[in-house]
């Protein structure tokens, strides 16, 4: 499929021709796509747990559109956190790509700055601290070693927002990382009415910008690059260096990085004949957070492996769930008031080939109408506090915030 992508510079044109509720966009660092329309959707059969046999219906899926004359051979969308939840999953009408998308730093963003909102914590900030408390006293009794706990933000504006406008602005702060928007069907909605170019009115747009590889695979190669222990950026330089210092030397942040890049590799070693996992980790940054880095390079022992089932068998990371996975699944539903969806689950696209891409569906937002839910979450292990891990949310959620041209609300966002 990437023998057919056009030059870098339509990546910009892939960006402007988006349309809410009938575009699929997706923008990493090697490439960028837009996909348009509906030509079939995946369907969910019935059983408990939506992951088993993913990889096979979507690869029976696309083996029957191209025996039914559809010449375009990839699926796009998202996997939800919750494995009993369906997937958003479609072969789209058209898909066309381009190189990486380089949109003009030094044009600022186009959203004003907006003080005129209504905004509601779920849960709220001394809440998810409590909450922090009690999975540190869960942590305690030993059998479960880091959880990883979220919380929502609700905002209501005046006017309807800008997803397109919202999705330019995340690419143009994300260069390095992974921005993508797209529609996601309330269940029953018909899927004739997701065709052309018209919006749907009964559909939400999940959109963001994630720093996180999940994996990707070409050929024979697979990347995943796993990111755990955080710190806030600073606008003074000389802050923002000590805390990018102090973040890698930090033994609590190294021990819960440590725990899922463990965790990753052991999910992949059964497909791959080499695999390299780096002793130390790498800083990387966005402009909100310092991440705490692996970069895991993998050989595949069978080129018929498909991005999917190394997605499958890796998801939930403890990035996003904890460890043991099971019992940290648990420890979520009793303490977070919502529910995830989307959030921490998986977004991509997958070819034919089984080679594609899937990022981790965090810094991200459920938009509907005027409203959006935007979504963080920070990884409890030993030596959290409730202070530390709320300030770590409301950094994050300065993403979606600064796109937005919202102005945080401190009183409710916990800072």
């Amino acid at each position: 499929m990437l023998k057919n992508e056009v030059a870098p510079a339509v990546a910009t044109q892939l960006l402007e021709d988006y349309r809410e509720g009938s575009s699929f966009f997706w923008a990493s660092p090697e490439r960028t796509l837009l996909a348009r329309g509906v030509h079939a959707r995946l369907i969910s059969d019935g059983e408990s747990n939506n992951l088993v046999n993913l990889p096979e219906r979507v690869a029976k899926l696309l083996a029957h559109t191209k025996k039914s004359g559809h010449e375009l051979s990839v699926i796009v969308g998202a996997i939800p956190y919750d494995h009993t939840k369906p997937s958003e999953l479609i072969v789209p009408l058209t898909a066309e790509w381009a190189g990486p998308l380089n949109l003009n730093s030094e044009i600022k963003m186009n959203s004003p700055l907006i003080t005129d909102y209504e905004v509601q914590a779920v849960p709220e900030a001394s809440e998810y601290a409590k909450g922090v408390n009690k999975v540190l006293m869960r942590l305690a009794q030993g059998d479960v070693q880091k959880v990883v706990l979220s919380r929502s933000i609700h905002i209501t504006l005046p006017t309807v927002v800008d997803t397109h406008g919202l999705l330019r602005n995340l690419a143009q702060n994300n260069t390095h990382g992974y921005t993508f928007g797209m529609s996601l069907l309330k269940e029953g909605v018909d899927d004739s009415l997701n065709r052309g170019s018209s919006v749907n009115k009964d559909h939400h747009t999940l959109v963001g910008a994630s720093p996180e590889l999940l994996v990707k695979k070409a050929g024979t190669q697979i990347i995943a690059n796993p990111l755990a222990g955080s710190a806030a950026r600073s606008e003074d330089p000389i802050e923002d260096e000590r805390r990018a210092v102090a973040l890698l030397a930090s033994s609590k942040d190294r021990h819960e990085h440590a725990v899922v890049v463990a965790a990753v590799a052991a999910a992949l070693r059964p497909y791959c004949t080499t695999l390299v996992v780096p002793d130390e980790p790498s800083l990387v940054q966005t402009n909100t957070m310092w991440h705490l880095s692996t970069e895991i390079v993998g050989e595949l022992a069978d080129i018929r492996t498909s991005v999917l089932e190394l997605a499958v068998a890796l998801h939930p990371t403890p990035a996003v769930c904890g460890t043991p996975t099971d019992l940290a699944r648990e420890v979520i539903k009793e303490i977070e008031p919502f529910e995830r969806g989307f959030f921490t689950g998986l977004v991509g696209w997958c070819d034919s080939n089984g080679d594609g891409e899937w990022a981790v569906t965090i810094r991200c937002a459920e938009v509907a109408g005027r409203t959006l839910r935007l979504f963080a979450g920070a990884g409890i292990v030993s030596g959290s506090s409730g202070e530390a891990e709320l300030a770590e949310t409301s950094a994050k959620l300065q993403t979606l915030f600064l796109a937005m041209g919202l102005k945080q609300q401190e009183d409710e966002m916990g800072e």
